[in-house]
């Protein structure tokens, strides 16, 4: 009997490799993209082996972590960066890369045990890193499915990142011309709040950076605020 695996997700370069993947791996693939498809009903008919969570915007019932074997997938050497926003919080804090971990979920976030980590190049906008992790992390998918393996405890010194917030976006006068660069691309992807300045009543929204000669070369967008 083939086992049945759930991926809950809401990224559309998720979804797009999700579609990708199942096609060459075994198993019954059922692909969750709403917080109301998740339920204790559903998953106890589909009895699910595993459910992986790449980038999802809710918590998850402690019924359903309770019942089910549930993976996230946190873009930090955990217990290193806990918690909300870990790649504007690496990229802010000048990481270059990091690890992306995949990890057995609990009630408390980002604390389970780990299956398996992989080395995550921090370089691009963030989009680009998103759709590089999202690649990397179902070839994660695709270790567990097969080998199963037992997450072992984290150790080490915990580092907790806190949720970034949209007004944190704006450009600090104070940064350097790369504090500037990295500001604008680790902002810049798909739903996320831009980095922006505000003069008068207009707000002045930044995307495409790159980095030339220590210049900052980038898409501007002019708005009324």
């Amino acid at each position: 009997m083939k086992n049945t695996y759930v991926v809950a997700t809401v990224k559309e370069w998720n979804i797009v490799n999700f579609h990708e993947f199942t096609k060459n791996v075994p198993g019954n693939w059922l692909l969750v993209t709403d917080k109301q498809q998740l339920t204790l009903d559903f998953l106890k008919k589909t009895n699910p082996r595993y459910i992986f969570f790449p980038h999802w915007n809710w918590i998850v019932p402690k019924d359903i972590l309770n019942e089910f074997e549930c993976v996230c997938f946190h873009m930090t050497d955990v217990p290193y960066g806990r918690g909300g926003s870990p790649l504007q919080n690496l990229i802010s804090r000048g990481h270059k890369s990091t690890k992306l971990t995949a990890l057995k979920m609990e009630e408390e976030l980002d604390t389970g045990p780990v299956y398996v980590k992989v080395d995550l190049d921090l370089r691009g906008s963030a989009q680009v890193i998103f759709e590089r992790a999202s690649v990397q992390l179902f070839d994660l998918i695709k270790q567990i499915i097969y080998k199963q393996p037992l997450p072992v405890k984290q150790e080490g010194e915990v580092v907790e990142f806190q949720r970034r917030k949209p007004e944190q976006s704006v450009i600090n006068p104070d940064l350097s011309i790369e504090g500037v660069y990295d500001h604008i691309r680790m902002l810049d992807a798909m739903t996320y709040p831009k980095a922006f300045l505000n003069i008068g009543d207009l707000r002045i929204e930044f995307e495409n950076a790159n980095l030339v000669d220590d210049e900052v070369i980038a898409t501007v967008k002019i708005s009324k605020k």
